[in-house]
């Protein structure tokens, strides 16, 4: 078996171990990589063969039903993962195509019967028929509409791109529906925050950030063997959750001997910012985890602290209750969708369905409720979501502050902007809403929120 062959046989693993049991690529794939012993060079072809195979999933699928003459649901599973991984090569990819062809029907062999891989090599030879320019041609003119045309160029669910348009409609930005669906298709650098008191944007070696005054961006290497990072004095986080996090603790000065809480705290990289910015202004950091990996992963980022602030499993739903007007400030990063973070997680997008969204809907409810009713008189909660998604953000704040008095919006560009190194194209709102096209982070969405003194 080649090297090229290897490569290709751990993205289809991958690819196979995602469908069939919701594996997380970003996980999985650096183990298949450690056990197959790839050199660097064909470690990465691995990698871009599974990450733009899933990505570009959508897309393949509408080229594999026009070439196959069938839909894709009457395709075996894993001949269409073949495909799929076939086709990322022959449109998206410098291989040449009779390497891809007979590459892919090799696979094909392995995988399924022997008319199987007649199949493969007919719909495959089909493909080479026509270069990529010419199938984004045909795909799109098969489109029923120039929503449903932009949801399959750029390999998006239907339900999702309408969601961002409505998103971006409600901004007054509907013109960048399409730069937004593009920007979710580019691979998210390598983001890294630098904790106060412990390191700084120089010792990481980054390109320091546009926005975030900790942040930069890693120029080359594996994080894991940069010092910093390995010595846990320095972080891989998103532009977008550093700003996030600093939103709270700088939305206004520090009184030392106040007490924070970050609700849903794993995996813990916010609660490692949040806990050295604490540390720094005197004030105490407790962070809740309700599942115990999770919350053991948010104990090991916290470990880098002489004194580790405590971590609870507790249901955040209950803590309201239980703790009644205890802390100064509050970070609830709500379980959601993920629709912000499709950058790094390529496979998410086919996952998450429309019901997903009521299902946390009520779960992002009932935590906000909570966390407002743990919330001292005169605090500031941060409302994050790592999702745009109307449904998530601007919904939930507004229906809980219907039902829930002497709670107001804080202006949270304002405080956002008085810590950003540069201006952030923001339209007039209470709350920021980040965007990968626009601001180079993940969509992130922020609302502060303040209680009335008592």
């Amino acid at each position: 078996m080649s090297y090229a062959q290897s490569a290709r046989r751990v993205a289809l693993d991958v690819i196979m171990a995602v469908r069939e049991s919701d594996a997380y690529a970003n996980l999985l794939l650096p183990v298949h990589l450690e056990r197959a012993k790839l050199s660097s060079a064909d470690a990465g072809l691995a990698t871009e063969l599974t990450y733009g195979t899933l990505r570009m999933q959508g897309y393949y699928d509408a080229v594999i039903a026009q070439a196959a003459g069938r839909a894709v649901s009457k395709i075996d599973p894993p001949v269409l993962d073949v495909l799929r991984l076939a086709t990322h090569q022959l449109l998206s990819m410098r291989v040449p195509s009779h390497a891809a062809v007979d590459e892919s029907v090799r696979l094909a062999k392995t995988i399924g019967s022997r008319s199987a891989v007649g199949f493969v090599n007919a719909v495959l030879r089909a493909i080479t028929k026509h270069d990529a320019e010419t199938w984004r041609e045909r795909v799109i003119g098969a489109a029923g509409s120039g929503e449903e045309a932009l949801a399959l160029a750029y390999s998006h669910p239907l339900w999702v791109t309408r969601a961002f348009r409505q998103v971006l409609v409600a901004e007054g930005r509907e013109a960048e529906l399409e730069g937004l669906l593009a920007a979710d298709n580019v691979p998210a650098r390598v983001s890294v925050a630098a904790l106060p008191g412990f390191s700084d944007a120089a010792d990481i070696d980054v390109t320091p950030s546009e926005y975030s005054p900790i942040g930069g961006a890693l120029r080359e290497g594996d994080p894991a063997k940069n010092p910093a990072i390995a010595s846990g004095r320095a972080r891989v986080q998103d532009e977008g959750s550093q700003i996030a996090a600093l939103a709270l603790s700088r939305a206004r000065p520090i009184e030392a001997g106040e007490s924070w809480l970050d609700m849903c705290a794993g995996p813990g990289g916010k609660a490692a910012l949040l806990a050295a910015e604490a540390l720094q202004g005197g004030a105490a950091l407790t962070a809740n985890e309700l599942v115990p990996a999770r919350a053991k992963l948010v104990r090991n980022a916290l470990a880098v602290f002489d004194a580790p602030p405590e971590v609870w499993e507790k249901d955040g739903v209950d803590i309201g209750e239980e703790f009644p007007n205890q802390f100064d400030r509050i970070l609830l990063d709500a379980p959601c969708t993920g629709l912000g973070a499709l950058r790094r997680r390529p496979e998410a997008r086919w996952r998450k369905q429309p019901g997903d969204v009521a299902q946390l809907g009520a779960i992002q409810t009932a935590l906000l409720k909570s966390a407002l009713s743990a919330l001292k008189p005169g605090g500031v909660l941060a409302y994050v979501t790592c999702s745009p998604h109307a449904a998530e953000t601007k919904a939930i704040v507004g229906s809980v502050l219907r039902k829930v008095e002497g709670v107001t919006k804080m202006d949270t560009p304002a405080v956002v902007q008085s810590f950003s190194k540069a201006e952030l194209d923001l339209p007039e709102a209470t709350h920021v809403q980040l965007w990968p096209h626009r601001h180079g982070t993940d969509a992130m969405f922020i609302q502060l929120l303040v209680k009335a003194d008592a």
